[in-house]
Formats: structure tokens, sequence, C-alpha cells
């Protein structure tokens, strides 16, 4: 048999070592680290997110157990002490900018969504990380609670989070959303959170098309009435000018108003869009897709640790997410490279089982079949 690292360091292979450490030099404050460096704390901040460490001590006995296998991935075991400190102190930042440079490479992944367009479709949402009022105070949100703020932009095709963003609980939804520089040509369906009649002439203007719901009290005229094809659920398909004062001052350009009625519920709703030429029974089928955001969420939250912290002040909270992000990039990573065609959420329920093992991890995740072969019948003895 073939020798092989661990599955652990052939899942960090795509980060690369050089522009990691390369990051950490420009991100470092204080004095030079001497018993551990950023690689360190990154090594033992990944291992515990793949492998559902609880704490700090919980994270410094699983590196001395495995301190053997540590080695090919230039890396040693922390102390808790040390891995606390670092991660009170030395600046989040370092791993923001190591996610933008990962992803910059999956973004040669090949993907492909559900839709017969060749639109690159996006998701935009965001999700509370709800924190302890008591133990996160710096992250009051009302008088009872505490969070920050996950803003995510996830790519249909790919299933990777290509645009993310860590902000107070406070904060409007579309402060981030709005920072996201979504491609030309691109289909981006969000709520009605992200209504902003300005921004929809941005992205108008951009050739960025979105689809989203209609708010009950906007205001507007029908310019043109268009087929509406009923046994598709399409009850209205039209073409409108947002008409109050507000929408006015904004710029706001025509759009189209589909009414749907959900066959299978009852339900009716009723979307926008500056999309003209996709039948209107897509953008139905393109909004009801934006659910697939909120299983992003829901796989993040169950499998990577941004629940449980190890730290408490802001900046460790923030390194531990951004060190969970990079982590499931390099699931969506391998999950690619070895055409497993597995979700991410099982991918990494498989990983944290073989981390150290020594294989590869195609093997790891297409195992081949048993080889059952036929027993020989017992001898019978003549009578």
């Amino acid at each position: 048999m073939s020798h092989s690292n661990t599955a652990f360091h052939q899942l960090l292979k795509p980060l690369s070592r050089h522009e990691f450490e390369a990051e950490a030099k420009k991100h470092h404050v204080g004095q030079k680290l001497r018993s551990a460096t950023r690689w360190d704390q990154f090594v033992g901040m990944a291992m515990s997110q793949l492998s559902g460490r609880q704490s700090l001590r919980d994270i410094q006995s699983n590196l001395e157990a495995q301190q053997h296998k540590l080695y090919h991935l230039g890396a040693k075991p922390i102390a808790r002490s040390t891995l606390a400190r670092i991660n009170e102190v030395q600046p989040a930042e370092l791993y923001k900018h190591v996610f933008a440079r990962l992803l910059h490479r999956c973004k040669s992944m090949q993907g492909k969504h559900k839709f017969q367009f060749k639109n690159p479709l996006y998701s935009l949402d965001a999700s509370a990380i709800d924190l302890s009022l008591s133990v996160f105070p710096w992250a009051a949100h009302r008088d009872d609670t505490a969070n920050v703020k996950l803003s995510v932009g996830l790519n249909h095709g790919t299933q990777v989070p290509e645009f993310v963003a860590l902000s107070d609980g406070q904060e409007n939804d579309m402060i981030e959303g709005r920072k996201f520089d979504f491609p030309k040509g691109s289909i981006v369906a969000f709520d009605k959170g992200y209504v902003d009649y300005r921004w929809f002439k941005l992205l108008t203007d951009k050739g960025v098309f979105f689809v989203t719901r209609l708010r009950a009290k906007a205001v507007y005229r029908v310019e043109e009435r268009r087929y509406a094809d009923s046994s598709k659920g399409i009850i209205s398909d039209q073409v409108i000018q947002l008409s109050s004062a507000h929408a006015i001052k904004r710029g706001a350009p025509k759009l189209r108003r589909i009414g749907y009625r959900d066959a299978t519920t009852g339900k009716f709703y009723e979307f926008l869009t500056n999309n003209f030429q996709l039948a209107a029974a897509t953008i139905a089928a393109i909004y009801k897709d934006r659910w697939q955001v909120e299983l992003f969420f829901k796989a993040i939250k169950q499998n990577l640790k941004i629940k449980a912290f190890v730290g408490t002040s802001r900046n460790a909270v923030l390194t531990q997410i951004w060190i969970a992000m990079i982590t499931y990039l390099l699931l969506a990573f391998s999950r690619h490279s070895t055409k497993a065609g597995w979700t991410v959420q099982r991918i990494m329920r498989v990983i944290q089982l073989n981390l150290f093992e020594r294989r590869s991890l195609k093997s790891i995740l297409i195992p081949d079949p048993p080889n059952h072969k036929k027993s020989e019948p017992q001898m019978r003895l003549a009578l």
C-alpha cells in the first residue's frame, strides 16, 4: 500500500504556507512570538473545528496525543494558556485575509446550479451567532441578548460562500450586503430585509440581476401586463414602476412584479426582479432555491465550532469564526477534488473520524466496495 500523509495534512494542502506566513507578518502586534506561531495557532484551532474539541484544554491534549503526526504539517502542540493569549491579542484580521486568498483559489472550482441558465446564481442572507450577554458584554444587541452577525453570499454552483462579512449584531443586514461586489451578469436572490431602492438601481446599472419579494405596502403603477401561465402557478406578470416619493428620490428602476401561488401550500407570493428575460416560473423557482443559504447556515452551526467559543474577547470570537469559514472552504475544496458528490456536511462527519488516519482523502471519502468472497461449503462427513 502506498504511503499517504494524514487526512488533516491533505486537507490543508490548498492553503499555501508561504502566503500564510506573509499575511502573518502583516497582521502582528507586540513582541515576537516565541513558544508558538500563528501557524501553530491555526493548526490547533482548525483541528478543533474538524475533530469537535470543546475547550482549550481539550485542544492541547489532542495536539499532544498527535504530536508525532504534526511534524509533517510544520506545527507543534501549543499550550492552552499560549493559545488563549494569541487568540486574545493577535489580530483576527489575519484569518480574514487568509480566507480571501483561499477563496481566490477555490473560485477555480467548476460547479453548476440546477437551472438551465448560465448566469452565476447567489443567495444573500445574514444569520446571528448567539452569545451569552454575561460572558460577551461587548456583543450586546438588546438589553437581554448578545450576538455577532455573519453575512454570506453563497454561490449555488459550488456551494461556496464567495462573499463573507462579520459585523455587530445590531447592524442592519443591508450595510454588509451592499458591500458585496457581485459579478456582472449574476443573479442574486435575497429576502425583503435587503429591499433598498437605491441599491436596486446600482445593481441594475452594473448589470447584476436580483430576485426578491415585494413589500406589502409598496406603491407602484403597472406599465405593462405580460402573459401569465396559470398552469405553473403564475397569477400575474407585470412591468411596474415604483412610484412613491421615497422610490422616485432614490431612482428606483422599472421592475418586474410576478404574482405566484404555491400549489402545495396555497400561499401567494409577490416577487420583484429586474430580469425581464427568464420565465416567470423560473423567477419563482430561483427565490425558492434561496433556501440553499439557510441550509449552509444550518450546516456550519451544527458541524463547526461557532456556537461554543474558547475565548471571550471580540478578537478571540472573530478568530474562531474566520478559522471555521476557512475550514469550510478546505472541506469544499476536498469535495471538489475527490469528486465525492457528497455534501460538505457529510464530508465533515467522515473526516472527523479519520482526521489523523494515514490514508488518501479519496479512499476515505470514496472507499472501495467490500469484497465479499463466497465461502467454501463445509466438508460433509460421509456416514
